[in-house]
């Protein structure tokens, strides 16, 4: 879709450039979403892929940083790496996003994130894995904050006019988890009514996050894989189920608490195969 109100696209070629950001212009990744609506409050966009960031880079510390301009496509290359048992759950968050190869090819990982839509696929991903983004602010320093955090709402996140998503951090020991995924839509290639995605560390901990049916991410800790009655109740408990022409909150309701339950015997079944693979 064309943009009449653009006046200007910038090219920055370092973060001083990124000064020229406001509440009408505005950072652009992929633009998949941004090009997809009117969009007539923008008089300038600044297109942050000429800044060159390196797709994504293994952290010090044994945890994955992946930058904001990271493609979906780049996202899934990240090849097999020891201790990082949690990367099959990247492309399966990733191609539960209905999607062209073209925006395969072009959607960014930061721009799936700060647009906050229901069906952000990556959304669910950071919730599960306790992603970190950090945010450059306009007076030259940083804050971070987890995903699941930074979405509050259906298209609304924390971000502050001048604000950029620099990169999301996942941490060492959530990369170390086994993960489990599951997704649900009422026709084969319709939008997602409910995605779960979860895991279980090496401690025992087990995370579940859900979106594509709630307005915000929920995410429900467990201190060890939990009794198929306690989890029932907390995915019962989410108060952010909606109804649209993806489903109905009950339905999502219901499915998810089924969906839930798979993954939990799942999620059991790969701590026995991972007792016995360090006996």
């Amino acid at each position: 879709m064309d943009l009449p109100t653009i006046a200007e696209v910038r090219l920055p070629a370092s973060r001083a450039d990124l000064a020229a950001l406001s509440e009408t212009v505005i950072p652009l990744g992929g633009g998949t979403w941004l090009f997809s609506e009117p969009q007539n409050h923008l008089t300038g966009l600044v297109d942050l892929m000429t800044l060159g960031w390196t797709p994504w880079e293994r952290r010090t510390d044994g945890g994955l940083s992946v930058a904001a301009t990271c493609t979906m496509a780049e996202l899934t290359r990240i090849p097999a790496t020891d201790g990082w048992w949690a990367l099959p759950l990247f492309r399966e968050c990733a191609e539960s996003l209905l999607q062209s190869f073209k925006v395969w090819n072009t959607a960014t990982v930061g721009g799936n994130i700060a647009t906050a839509l229901a069906a952000g696929a990556l959304i669910g991903l950071g919730g599960a894995l306790d992603a970190e983004l950090v945010i450059w602010t306009p007076d030259g320093s940083e804050r971070r904050q987890l995903v699941a955090d930074f979405v509050v709402d259906q298209r609304v996140t924390t971000i502050q006019p001048g604000e950029v998503v620099r990169s999301i951090e996942f941490p060492a020991a959530a990369m170390a988890a086994t993960t489990a995924f599951r997704r649900i839509a009422l026709s084969p290639l319709g939008r997602a009514g409910t995605v779960l995605a979860a895991r279980s560390d090496l401690d025992g901990a087990v995370v579940l996050c859900i979106t594509g049916g709630t307005s915000r991410p929920e995410v429900i800790r467990f201190p060890g894989l939990p009794e198929a009655e306690e989890l029932a109740a907390a995915v019962a408990a989410v108060p952010t189920w909606f109804t649209d022409a993806h489903g109905a909150a009950d339905w999502r309701q219901g499915v998810s608490g089924l969906l839930a339950e798979e993954i939990r015997q799942e999620l059991a079944r790969s701590a026995s195969t991972r007792s016995e693979r360090t006996q």
